[in-house]
Order: structure tokens, then C-alpha cells, then sequence
């Protein structure tokens, strides 16, 4: 659990910080006071990460654990949609380029499969 809440503080700081870096990079000692924050907060002793989880983080998932469930589901949906729509489009390609390779041959496939008569493939043992 400990380690959860420093990978969830973490990501969020990390997602804040690409923002911000490019902000408030130039103040003196920022990558210290950033690197000190970072030990902060993965020390066990002093267990950062864990402060602010409970105190902000938790919350503030709390609140709106609604639409976040809501938001999962519509984008389950989506995604379900998105994949049969891709699927119908990777399939009609395949057909297509199927279809055009069969034509380009000049007939060889339509020759080889007239070949084949129907004494043929009565006369081939049933398996």
C-alpha cells in the first residue's frame, strides 16, 4: 500500500512537473529543492508519499469516484465500438486486396481451381 501511494504521488507529480519545468526551471536551486522533494517523498521515515495521499489525493478520488466509473464505462464502450469498426474496415481491406490479387493473376487461380472437376473430388478418399 505504501508503495501505491508513492507511485500514484509520483505519477502525479510527474504529470505536473512537465508543465511546470518549463515554467519555474530557472529559479536557483530548483532541481535541488526538486530532487529534495522526491526524497522526501520516498522516505520512509518521513513518509510523504503517504501524507499526501491521505490528505489530498484519496479525497479528492473520493469525490468524484462517480464520474470516474462513468468515464471508465463510456470508454469501455468506445473501445468495444472502436474495435468492431476497425475489425468491419481490416476485414473489407483484407477481402479487397484478396479479391485484386486474384484478378491481377490473370486467371491463373480461376484456371487452377477449373482443374479440378467434380470426378476429381469424388474420387479423393473421404478423411
Amino acid at each position: 500500500v505504501r508503495w501505491m501511494m508513492y507511485w500514484i504521488v509520483f505519477a502525479l507529480f510527474m504529470a505536473t512537473e512537465t508543465f511546470t519545468d518549463l515554467l519555474i526551471s530557472w529559479f536557483p536551486f530548483y532541481y535541488e529543492v526538486k530532487m529534495a522533494f522526491v526524497i522526501w517523498l520516498l522516505s520512509p521515515y518521513t513518509r510523504g508519499a503517504s501524507l499526501l495521499y491521505r490528505r489530498f489525493v484519496h479525497p479528492t478520488l473520493a469525490r468524484r469516484e462517480k464520474d470516474i466509473d462513468e468515464f471508465l464505462a463510456q470508454a469501455r464502450e468506445r473501445s468495444y465500438d472502436a474495435m468492431l469498426r476497425f475489425g468491419k474496415r481490416g476485414l473489407n481491406l483484407a477481402a479487397t486486396a484478396a479479391v485484386q490479387a486474384a484478378t491481377k493473376s490473370q486467371g491463373a487461380l480461376a484456371g487452377r481451381l477449373r482443374s479440378f472437376s467434380m470426378q476429381d473430388l469424388r474420387s479423393l478418399p473421404e478423411q
